[in-house]
């Protein structure tokens, strides 16, 4: 669909001056009153003045208007939550740690989110700094989607603004998300609050210049809106020139206004690394000193703003005293939501919330046409889902024209467009990222890190994905499919070949498939697409064109649900698990043992089957567990661990395992064939089991 005529800018907002003071008020309230008795009365234990940096804040909070908008803070983001509607207790209650709030006590106080169904909401922060860059990014490109591609003329005008301090300007998510929103010319708002240290790091550390706003002075496609955020005047101005610039479609701005850090990075912070001096300037430049001159007496009375402070200082009060009343979630509950749950849907993110309907399915399949190999088998459900679905988006590095590095998108993006199927710039954070940003507007982002190995850059934010259901209660999720190819193939090396597929086991809130084949790659990949949590499909790069894993495609219905194994071969001696290339290699060596085996293609490890591999177990009395990671801390030491703990007095011989030595892969096919579990290696070892 062509994009559509753009709608008259709205005019600027108006500065309610009024609105300004009882909320600069009100977070000075709140400051204090954490700061004198909540904390020192352990009833707070982590606090973040916001002193300093109020003011901006809510000038910058009351810009946004518009329904769809949408903002991502940091830890002294508090103003321009109150300013979004956030109510008192709930903001005293969530640093309490109490039942309701942002997270029902889950998470930090200070870490909030905010699911607004009545204007701009506040997605999930991130404890980690600069993580709140991309997922805003990526927010940012939704909009666009929305409107161009899904013809939804109510996010015509939405912006997506992100608020960072200086020192996150120095991370790899800024960059990356500064490149996202300039090449796509993305509806960003940048709001860098620069109060000159990094907790104790100066700025000069953390950016050459110590401002960032000049240093980009020249950066293609970007506003740039500099000056002081303690003038009201000034920064009312500068911070209506962003917002408007972005509004009106003219891509992204960024805002750097300097604030002082009135109070330490945190409570327990003495600011032992600053001069009197430099404290002393500090607070001769406090913006609510000068908010007072601004409206007093221009706009109201000294006696108004006494009578102001006074009333707003009584409602803190009184909401410390309700969140204080509020029970500690019940602690039987505390593992909930770590996955989606039947008939309980969060309050925002995802496709169902966007009013999304899965077809019906059948875990049936329909074998037809000839057998295909798992790039074509995959490719042909990314293909279905796209035509059926237009919220599904597949992206990353050279996944457009090229059809990826190995050709499992070839073809996608001329069928339906570079709005659908689009490649990225050279980042896994930023890839992983916006597609955090794009779940949570609603739509199915599919991206592909092009090897395993290249996923660690991604780590923090596979890690907050996967945590955003149960660290905010269910009030947010950002469900995804993330196909990445693992494994060794012709050859070896510690960059392309690694499987590691552990570490999403233990990352909370993932779920994990690795099939082996190509029928199970087309089932567990519909089930993912149409799915509400968010998934790591690992396409393992021995099996992608392998005659063995090839299979007639099953039918565009077809679709597996993730935790049951499948009995590849039944027997009665040993039961042996596996996944991916493994599960070749132990049918292989059941050939060659001459063993009667009952081998279980786990085909997920998030959640796996644990059941079926004990009722195996019991049954044959043996377990021989065979994958590709590394031993020590690999998955197979979970089942094995299971399976000594629930079945141990069934077994009739120690549970083994074969797995890679405690090293990368070799690049030589001779030295990774030895590194390997090999058939002849694997077959040995069941001959040693059987005869136990």
């Amino acid at each position: 669909m062509s994009a559509q005529p753009k709608s008259a800018p709205k005019p600027a907002v108006q500065t309610d001056w009024r609105r300004v003071v009882a909320l600069v008020q009100c977070s000075r309230a709140m400051d204090a009153i954490e700061e004198r008795e909540l904390v020192p009365g352990k009833k707070i234990f982590y606090q973040f003045s916001a002193r300093g940096h109020d003011m901006a804040q809510v000038l910058l909070g009351l810009h946004l208007t518009h329904p769809k908008d949408a903002m991502c803070g940091y830890y002294r983001s508090r103003p321009i939550l109150l300013s979004l509607g956030v109510a008192l207790e709930d903001a005293l209650g969530s640093a309490m740690g109490r039942a309701g709030g942002y997270s029902d006590g889950r998470d930090i106080g200070v870490v909030f989110n905010y699911p607004n169904a009545n204007g701009a909401s506040a997605l999930p922060m991130c404890g980690g700094v600069g993580a709140q860059y991309t997922p805003t990014a990526g927010y940012a490109q939704a909009i666009e989607y929305a409107k161009n591609v899904l013809g939804d003329r109510s996010y015509d005008g939405a912006i997506s603004v992100v608020l960072g301090g200086d020192a996150s300007v120095a991370t790899n998510g800024f960059w990356s998300a500064l490149t996202m929103a300039t090449t796509l010319k993305l509806p960003m708002l940048f709001y860098i609050e620069d109060n000159g240290f990094g907790i104790s790091t100066p700025g000069w550390l953390q950016t050459p210049g110590q401002n960032i706003a000049k240093n980009l002075a020249s950066f293609s496609g970007l506003k740039i809106c500099d000056g002081d955020g303690c003038d009201p005047s000034e920064a009312s101005e500068l911070i209506a020139d962003g917002v408007s610039h972005v509004r009106a479609g003219n891509g992204p701005a960024l805002v750097h206004l300097t604030v002082p850090r009135l109070q330490g990075h945190s409570f327990q912070d003495t600011q032992a690394y600053k001069s009197k001096d430099v404290v002393d300037a500090e607070w001769a430049r406090d913006p609510l000193p000068k908010l007072k001159a601004h409206v007093v007496p221009s706009l109201m009375t000294e006696k108004e703003w006494d009578a102001s402070q006074a009333e707003i200082e009584e409602n803190v009060r009184r909401a410390a005293q309700v969140a204080d009343q509020r029970p500690v979630s019940d602690p039987s509950q505390v593992t909930r939501f770590v996955f989606s749950e039947d008939g309980v849907v969060q309050d925002e993110g995802g496709m169902l919330n966007a009013g999304y309907s899965a077809p019906p399915t059948s875990a049936e399949p329909k074998p037809e046409g000839a057998r295909i190999n798992m790039i074509t088998a995959i490719r042909r459900v990314l293909d279905h889902e796209l035509a059926v679905n237009p919220r599904v988006l597949v992206f990353g590095e050279d996944v457009g024209p090229k059809g990826g590095v190995h050709g499992v998108t070839l073809g996608l993006q001329e069928k339906f467009g570079q709005e659908r199927v689009f490649d990225t710039s050279l980042s896994e954070e930023g890839i992983i990222g916006r597609a955090v940003g794009m779940a949570i507007a609603g739509l199915m982002p599919v991206p592909e890190i092009q090897f395993r190995k290249y996923a660690d850059p991604a780590c923090e934010q596979i890690n907050d994905c996967g945590t955003m259901r149960w660290r905010t209660a269910n009030r947010f999720a950002a469900p995804m499919v993330v196909r990445m190819p693992v494994g060794f193939f012709k050859c070896g090396d510690p960059w392309h070949s690694q499987t590691n597929e552990v570490q999403f086991v233990h990352s909370p809130g993932w779920r994990v498939a690795c099939p082996s084949n190509a029928e199970d790659a087309v089932g567990l990949l519909r089930t993912a697409l149409r799915g509400n949590d968010p998934v790591m499909f690992l396409e393992h790069r021995n099996m992608l064109d392998a005659a063995s894993a090839r299979r007639p495609y099953p039918g565009d219905d077809f679709a597996l649900p993730f935790g049951i194994a499948k009995r590849v071969r039944a027997g009665d001696d040993i039961t042996i698990v596996a996944w991916g290339a493994m599960v070749e290699r132990c049918e292989q060596a059941t050939e060659k043992a001459g063993v009667s085996a009952d081998i279980l293609d786990l085909r997920t490890l998030a959640p796996w089957d644990s059941k079926s591999v004990l009722a195996s177990v019991k049954r044959t009395h043996r377990c021989f567990i065979v994958h590709e990671d590394i031993g020590t801390g690999g998955f197979g030491a979970e089942i094995a661990a299971v399976v000594a703990d629930q079945a141990f007095l069934d077994l009739d011989a120690p549970v083994a395992r074969m797995t890679m030595p405690d090293i990368p892969s070799p690049h030589h096919p001779d030295l990774m064939e030895w590194a390997l579990p090999s058939v002849e290696r694997i077959a040995a070892k069941m001959q040693e089991l059987v005869r136990f």
